[in-house]
């Protein structure tokens, strides 16, 4: 691998990405949006426990499948951008791994989770931990029933779509090509999330 983790969170960490009077920021090729972490953790968890197990497991599908979408247009952005080509493009040997490991890296400079790809196999499955994640902080520490990081894991399966399923699609067609599964979860009491990215079952 060529791309050097540290040297990419320490340059990306450093440019300013300072917000407007209402909250948006633009950079890297993207518009997001700034608001408190304690907003969004607390709209997923409101919508994800208050009801059924059944209807909870739809409810948690549509959150991972917002990720999954937002990710996949936002990971476009951020490796198309002018810093990335100027922080990360010269490390870029093997394609698209290497691309795959800078885009963790850039994921873990801005903060959203300090996450690292710790298996890749070419198309077929990626394994990645979170060490840390806002959404670890859904609830007390630990305490959690559920796994709920669903914006790490809607970003990994976008991420290895981006890498494997074939030319960047405005319309997000290959959304759905790979799924992620949580296995492990901080909020749950384990020492680290981990997220396993395969291609999607044929309906």
């Amino acid at each position: 691998m060529a791309i050097d983790r540290k040297k990419v969170i320490e340059q990306m960490s450093q440019i300013d990405m300072l917000p407007d009077e209402n909250g948006i920021i633009e950079g890297f090729n993207v518009t997001v949006n700034q608001l408190p972490t304690d907003f969004w953790n607390a709209f997923a968890e409101r919508l994800s426990s208050k009801s059924s197990v059944d209807m909870r497991f739809y409810k948690e599908y549509l959150l991972y499948n917002s990720a999954h979408e937002c990710g996949y247009h936002t990971g476009y952005g951020i490796i198309t951008s002018d810093e990335w080509n100027a922080v990360v493009g010269p490390m870029l040997e093997k394609i698209p791994e290497d691309i795959l490991h800078g885009a963790f890296a850039v994921f873990t400079a801005w903060g959203w989770a300090n996450t690292e790809i710790v298996e890749l196999v070419p198309e077929e499955r990626m394994v990645v931990r979170a060490y840390n994640y806002y959404e670890a902080d859904i609830v007390d520490y630990g305490s959690s029933s559920k796994m709920s990081a669903y914006m790490v894991r809607g970003v990994c399966a976008a991420f290895m779509e981006l890498a494997y399923a074939g030319p960047y699609d405005p319309k997000g067609k290959p959304v759905g090509t790979y799924e992620c599964e949580q296995v492990k979860g901080i909020e749950c009491g384990d020492s680290y999330g981990e997220f396993i990215v395969t291609k999607a079952k044929e309906s």
